[in-house]
This record gives C-alpha cells, sequence and structure tokens, in this order.
C-alpha cells in the first residue's frame, strides 16, 4: 500500500477517534488504533509508530492540508476536538466556492452519457448533494458527439494502453473493400475534430487509426506489449491534427489572411508556433512551423479565398489546384442546371 494510503487511513481513523465523545483516548489508543485500521486494509500486521502520530496530529492541527483540526490535549493526557461538531470531512466552502464547484458540475454533468464517463454518473450526483447543486440548465456548452461511430470502443482501447496490452483490430478505411487485420501496440487514444483516433505501434513504425473505422477488437494475450512512452504534448507539437510523419522535418507554412478574417486567426491560431511576419491595410501575414499534412491542407482550405498560401510553393501549388477543381465543380453544376 502506498505511503499516501496509509496516511489517509491515519488520518480517518484518527479523525473518527477525536470526534467520539464517549471514549478517552490517550496517544497509545490512538497508535493502537490506527495501527489496527492498516490491519484491517492490508491484512498484516502494520505497527504505527509514536513518531508517526505525533505528526499526524501535528498535521492536522497545521494549514499543511487545510484541516485545522481544533485538537486539544486534556488532563494532560487524552486527545480529543475541542469544537464537538468538528471533523476533517466537513469542508468549510463559502458561497463563492459552492459557485464555482457547481459550474463544474454543471460542465462535468455534460460528459456523462459519454461511454467512458458513465462510471461517473454517481460521483456527479454526489458532487450535486454535496454542494447543494441547482438544476440550472449548463451555461456552457461543449461541442461533443455522442452518436459518433467508433465511441464505443474507447473503453476497451483506454483499458488495453493503460494495462499494456496488445490488440488485434479488424480495420476498414474508406478505400478498402473488405477489412484488414491488424495486430498493433495501443499508444494513446487522440481527439481532433470531434473524431477519435488511436495512436500506434504497428511492425515497428507509428500509425493513427480511426475509431470509425474499427469493426471488431481482441486482446492478444500471447504477445508482450512494447510501449513507446509517448508524450502527447511532444508528439503532436509539430503538427495540426493527427498525422506526424517520423522522417518530415517541420516546414515554414506563410500564409496571408485578408484583414475581416485576419484577427480570427490572431485570437485562435492555426499552431502554436504561429509569427505574424506583417501586417498591411490588406491583411495579415502569418508563419507556422509544422510538417505539412492532411489535416494542415483541410484547414487552410476551410478559410477558401480569404486565405493565400505563399510558401512553400508546393504547397500552394496544390492549394491552387484544389481551388481550381472546385471551380470547375461550380461551373459544371451551373451549366447542368441552364
Amino acid at each position: 500500500m502506498s505511503s499516501n494510503k496509509n496516511a489517509l487511513i491515519r488520518y480517518k481513523t484518527l479523525d473518527r477517534c477525536l470526534k467520539n465523545k464517549y471514549r478517552k483516548y490517550t496517544l497509545e489508543d490512538l497508535i493502537d488504533e490506527c495501527s489496527e485500521a492498516l490491519f484491517e486494509y492490508e491484512g498484516k500486521e502494520s505497527y504505527v509508530s509514536k513518531r508517526t502520530i505525533q505528526l499526524d496530529l501535528q498535521n492536522m492541527r497545521s494549514e499543511k492540508f487545510g484541516y485545522e483540526a481544533p485538537i486539544e490535549v486534556y488532563e494532560r493526557k487524552y486527545y480529543r476536538y475541542s469544537d464537538p461538531d468538528y471533523s476533517i470531512h466537513n469542508i468549510s466552502v463559502n458561497e463563492s466556492d459552492l459557485k464555482a464547484m457547481n459550474n463544474a458540475i454543471q460542465i462535468l454533468k455534460q460528459f456523462k452519457d459519454f461511454s467512458m464517463f458513465k462510471e461517473m454518473n454517481g460521483v456527479i450526483q454526489k458532487l450535486e448533494d454535496s454542494v447543494h447543486s441547482t438544476t440550472q440548465k449548463s451555461i456552457i456548452h461543449l461541442d461533443k458527439n455522442e452518436q459518433l461511430k467508433g465511441l464505443e470502443h474507447i473503453d476497451v482501447l483506454y483499458e488495453a494502453i493503460l494495462n499494456k496490452k496488445v490488440l488485434k483490430i479488424l480495420y476498414k478505411s474508406f478505400t478498402a473493400r473488405e477489412p484488414n487485420a491488424f495486430v498493433i501496440h495501443p499508444q494513446l487514444l487522440k481527439e481532433y475534430n470531434n473524431r477519435w483516433f488511436l495512436i500506434c505501434l504497428y511492425k515497428g513504425k507509428m500509425y493513427n487509426l480511426a475509431l470509425d473505422r474499427m469493426e471488431e477488437i481482441s486482446v492478444e494475450e500471447k504477445l508482450s506489449y512494447i510501449d513507446k512512452h509517448i508524450d502527447g504534448d511532444e508528439y503532436f507539437k509539430n503538427i495540426v491534427g493527427v498525422t506526424v510523419s517520423e522522417t518530415m522535418a517541420p516546414r515554414n507554412v506563410i500564409f496571408f489572411v485578408d484583414t475581416s478574417n485576419a484577427p480570427y486567426v490572431k485570437t485562435k491560431p492555426l499552431h502554436a508556433s504561429q509569427e505574424i511576419m506583417s501586417e498591411t491595410p490588406g491583411g495579415t501575414l502569418f508563419k507556422i512551423c509544422v510538417q505539412i499534412n492532411y489535416e494542415l491542407e483541410r484547414l487552410l482550405l476551410g478559410f477558401g479565398e480569404s486565405l493565400t498560401v505563399h510558401q512553400p510553393k508546393k504547397l500552394r501549388l496544390r492549394m491552387e489546384e484544389k481551388f481550381k477543381s472546385a471551380q470547375q465543380n461550380y461551373e459544371r453544376l451551373t451549366q447542368t442546371e441552364e
């Protein structure tokens, strides 16, 4: 058992003893009570030292954990709370604290139907009861799609990553006629643009698999798991989206945004590396340093005619070609209507 959990058990036991109005507890009694409590949890003899209990009482009296417990010694050997109604479980909060907690609860409630948060339903209800939460409508609305295909896989994938299990996934990409089986080492779950992806190791290389393309998942118990120890912030730092290349270096992407749309890009940068290179009455020239991937192209295309890519030239030409194709599509549509 961890030392932190041991301490929590001792504090809980001391609290129970100190608020007991019908028994007198000496320091030796408190040591025995804490030792017995740890024995019940651990199933083995666990003697607590006198020094440990003295430090626990000192910590409970102090502001260290926010208890400031009114512990007193009376008749020069017995311990109790001077306030008979005190308990470390009585949280002292003001009206402002209650409002802040209630707002947090309203946000949490938006996730309660999401599969991996179902077990939180009871916890959220307890929080509402504890802070006398009102039934006010949520003022903050988070973008989510609970009907998105593939969400049913999140629990299985999460547990596999947590417990370091190799998986066999039957996966059908948008371009495949039939599903293919992949034996992968799951590393990380990533949400992007309201869609979920599994970052995994497959045949020595990193891949991302969309959860909505997964048809079956099973655990390969006999295979040893390979942990790449991925830090999400570090792994995705040079990209927009989820597609990371292990060989591509990040490039400077320079683009111009017209005056009416530049404020949106300034206040919501396309990437953490975004910088302003220059500003004119007509608009703003920005620079980001990222790998060039599919998600970046889709993001830039989403600005339509208000954004123009300057560099790199290969990306600019690809964007130009896509806009030409789009124009041809509209022209054909117009011709059919005539």
